[in-house]
């Protein structure tokens, strides 16, 4: 297979913040008003739901889904929360939500058939309430069902895809349809990834259409331990730079 020039590869490189400084942002940082949802539904039924309120002016809404419920992943992750705050730090409102049977939303595990109606229903919540362009993100489980739902709804115009799995506890994840995507695509893995490779997220990379960019978190495993904030930085940089409109004025 012929690389893909178009696909930037790159190692985070990243500044660290003092302590007096990081706690200072800290402080600085007002918390994000949440609404707990009873409105979304699909055809496995309600789904838990919560929505961090963003600003008014927002251009963009979003989308972040969670990692795989048979391992504990729920909309409460470490790296969905992260994700969720690096978006609504720009002022973008961002919608999490439980897959079926996770959580306290109705339905049954469905191994990533369902789950994809469940990401339909949550990208059709969030166009009927603010009728703005729509962001994707998801980690691991989710990022490979959100890829699926997402890449061919017209909706969606950027997807983020934080510790894409290749191979996880059995199951293997393939990633063909990316060929057909043409949104603009970043793909977040950390250089110790134990479900995604470095050779494998890259060929990964490599059969996606352009534009799509992979950015290395050097020395960061599957779960970014100790590493999420270079995790957030690259997502915000990337959203920054691709959709200059979704920082919020």
């Amino acid at each position: 297979m012929t690389q893909n020039t178009s696909i930037a590869y790159r190692h985070y490189r990243y500044n660290q913040v003092s302590p007096a400084a990081s706690k200072q942002r800290s402080m600085n940082s007002a918390a994000p008003a949440i609404r707990s949802l009873d409105d979304l539904h699909s055809p496995a039924g309600r789904l838990e739901a919560l929505l961090n309120v963003g600003s008014d002016s927002a251009e963009y809404a979003a989308l972040v889904c969670h990692p795989h419920p048979l391992g504990g992943g729920t909309m409460h992750n470490k790296v969905v929360y992260h994700a969720m705050k690096a978006l609504h730090s720009l002022g973008i409102p961002v919608l999490r939500f439980n897959f079926r049977g996770t959580g306290l939303s109705e339905g049954s595990h469905d191994h990533g058939r369902g789950e994809r109606e469940d990401v339909h229903a949550a990208l059709d919540w969030l166009d009927n309430e603010f009728s703005l362009p729509i962001l994707f993100a998801g980690f691991s489980f989710g990022a490979n069902v959100g890829l699926h739902a997402c890449c061919q709804d017209h909706r969606v115009k950027g997807l983020i895809a934080l510790g894409i799995p290749v191979h996880a506890e059995g199951r293997d994840y393939h990633y063909n349809f990316l060929a057909l995507c043409a949104a603009p695509k970043l793909f977040v893995s950390g250089t110790r990834d134990q479900y995604g490779p470095m050779h494998q997220v890259e060929a990964v990379v490599r059969s996606a259409a352009p534009p799509a960019e992979l950015v290395w978190i050097p020395d960061a495993d599957h779960f970014f331990v100790g590493k999420l904030d270079q995790m957030q930085s690259a997502l915000q940089e990337w959203v920054s730079a691709k959709f200059p409109s979704a920082r919020a004025k």
